[in-house]
């Protein structure tokens, strides 16, 4: 089982319990490509605890069971900052959660991280976009089965390969956008993150 670095990320904002963990993961952390079930949760808490990257307090609660209140150690603040500084392998599905996670739990760390994330992300995109084959190839030497018309073959092939060129487009201008904010942060010439809201 490998380090959940989406915990860890977590408990560098705050220490918080299991549950606590479970109903962010519910809402907020939705996008993140993570089932909210509490089982895997304890699971990685216990890995986490076992590297010595994260120990546990009792906080007794008067109108409920006392929680078991999770917090970085020293050595968990380590594995976050050199995960964070290590090199971004993006996925080669785009909007894979791989890339989410990285700019969320990497990203707190500051512009310059999360300036690192985006672009990495941003250039495989166009690299891969650049690389894209003729749809009509995929079909062409097709033989299906009687069940199945060629023709509607190319046709229901072309609007899925559609759906997902679109969707990808979308993605690579917004990951554009925001590296275009990211990099006036980073110069200093703006600072609308310390508003909450995204640079003009």
């Amino acid at each position: 089982m490998k380090p959940d670095y989406v915990l860890l990320g977590l408990l560098a904002r705050k220490p918080a319990s299991g549950y606590d963990i479970g109903k962010w993961l519910r809402v907020d952390g939705r996008f993140l490509g993570r089932k909210p079930s509490m089982t895997p949760i304890y699971r990685a808490l216990a890995k986490l605890a076992e590297l010595g990257w994260v120990e546990s307090i009792i906080d007794p609660r008067d109108a409920a069971p006392d929680a078991k209140v999770h917090h970085l150690t020293p050595a968990g603040r380590t594995a976050l900052v050199d995960w964070a500084e290590a090199p971004y392998v993006p996925a080669e599905r785009p909007m894979a959660p791989d890339f989410s996670v990285r700019l969320n739990f990497a990203g707190q760390l500051g512009p310059a991280h999360a300036l690192d994330v985006v672009q990495t992300e941003l250039g495989f995109r166009r690299t891969q976009r650049a690389g894209e084959q003729d749809l009509s190839l995929a079909t062409r030497d097709a033989d299906p089965i009687p069940e199945i018309d060629r023709d509607w073959l190319q046709y229901i092939d072309a609007r899925t390969h559609d759906r997902g060129w679109h969707s990808t487009s979308l993605y690579i201008g917004w990951l554009e956008t925001t590296e275009r904010e990211l990099q006036r942060i980073v110069e200093g010439s703006a600072t609308a993150y310390e508003k909450g809201q995204g640079a003009a």
